[in-house]
Formats: C-alpha cells, sequence, structure tokens
C-alpha cells in the first residue's frame, strides 16, 4: 500500500534561506528538521520553519514535483542572468 509523499518548504525566518525537500513521512522529516538532524544544508542555515506543504498521491508524484520546483530556481536565474554572473557589483554601483 502506497503512502503517498510530501514536497515542503523550509526556511529560517520571512523571506529567508529557502529547503525544498520530498518525503513520505511530513511529521517525522519534520522533526528531523527540528532536531537539526533533517540535512546538513538545513542545519548549517537553521531552517526548522515549516512554510509549505504539498500532498501527493504517491512518492514518485512528490519526487517529481520537488525536481520542477528546484528547476523553476534555475530557470529564473537562466532567464534573468543567464552566465550567471556575480551580480554584487551592479549592487554597488
Amino acid at each position: 500500500m502506497e503512502r503517498g509523499g510530501y514536497t515542503y518548504i523550509l526556511t529560517n525566518k520571512p523571506h529567508g534561506v529557502l529547503y525544498i525537500g520530498v518525503t513520505s513521512d511530513i511529521a517525522a522529516r519534520h522533526a528531523q528538521h527540528r532536531e537539526g538532524t533533517g540535512s546538513k544544508f538545513a542545519r548549517r542555515y537553521g531552517l526548522d520553519r515549516l512554510v509549505l506543504i504539498e500532498h501527493h498521491a504517491t512518492i514518485e508524484e512528490a519526487i517529481a514535483r520537488e525536481k520542477a520546483l528546484k528547476a523553476w530556481q534555475v530557470e529564473l536565474i537562466e532567464r534573468i542572468n543567464p552566465s550567471w554572473d556575480d551580480l554584487w557589483d551592479i549592487v554597488l554601483d
């Protein structure tokens, strides 16, 4: 029997660092993140605020959605900044 899956987004504060993840057990996974054992990236940035949850009928659908969310970030950057230039110099002008 399939239990489905979830995609989720964590942050450390409003408009903070984002983490997109996938799991079959959202309660257990969120507990891991809150305890600092969920992922190195989430632990490093203190990401324990669960700001988005999406349920999917299958774990495969959840994984596909996670990939789509992550790809969207890349598409946005490549549309606006196709060579992935460091924009810091623009900020300083």
